[in-house]
């Protein structure tokens, strides 16, 4: 499947994505959304997780087109790249859901057992950042959100959100800043 998207290719298609042209974006997703998807599908094993990584994919190469270098790749390798980092964001993204998942099933089906301080200090932190994740508006809280969560650095958020990496800088320091005194004054930390 890959090498046929590939195969019948016109570079054309290339400059005019890098160049912004919207009727290249819906060429590119009729042609090339199969292939994300199946690769997604292999991966992930569920459909929806499919459909969300194939959003993901062609959300993010839209965004970043200004970084596309059609002399470099073609644009069905350079989102092939995009849909491998997707579906690897969305396997870490799974493995810490079940990680808490687990944590918090082990700590409600057997509270006798006395369970290990550290899981029960790791669901009362993610539930507590959680929560004040949600009083911060957007971008602070995507990109708080891509740092805590997805573990991206910097760099990686300013590249997956198209902001400038001092901005991001900025927002997270910010964020932070806001963060800590929301949590002293709600635990009483001096």
């Amino acid at each position: 499947m890959e090498a046929a998207a590939a195969h019948d290719w016109d570079p054309g298609l290339d400059y005019a994505f890098a160049g912004g042209d919207e009727r290249i974006l819906a060429e590119v997703y009729r042609r090339l959304s199969p292939l994300v998807y199946t690769l997604a599908l292999r991966s992930l094993g569920e459909r929806a997780a499919a459909d969300d990584v194939t959003q993901e994919v062609f959300i993010r190469a839209w965004k970043s087109r200004t970084s596309y270098r059609p002399e470099a790749a073609r644009l069905p390798a350079w989102l092939i790249g995009i849909t491998r980092n997707s579906i690897s964001d969305a396997l870490s993204v799974r493995s810490r859901q079940r990680h808490l998942e687990q944590a918090a099933i082990h700590l409600v089906a057997d509270p006798a057992t006395g369970p290990a301080a550290g899981d029960v200090e790791e669901v009362a932190d993610r539930l507590t950042l959680d929560e004040e994740l949600e009083h911060l508006g957007d971008p602070q809280q995507t990109i708080m959100r891509l740092a805590f969560y997805e573990d991206l650095t910097h760099d990686q958020i300013s590249s997956r959100l198209n902001l400038p990496l001092g901005t991001v800088k900025s927002h997270i320091r910010r964020s932070l800043t806001r963060l800590r005194s929301r949590l002293e004054v709600e635990h009483g930390t001096p």
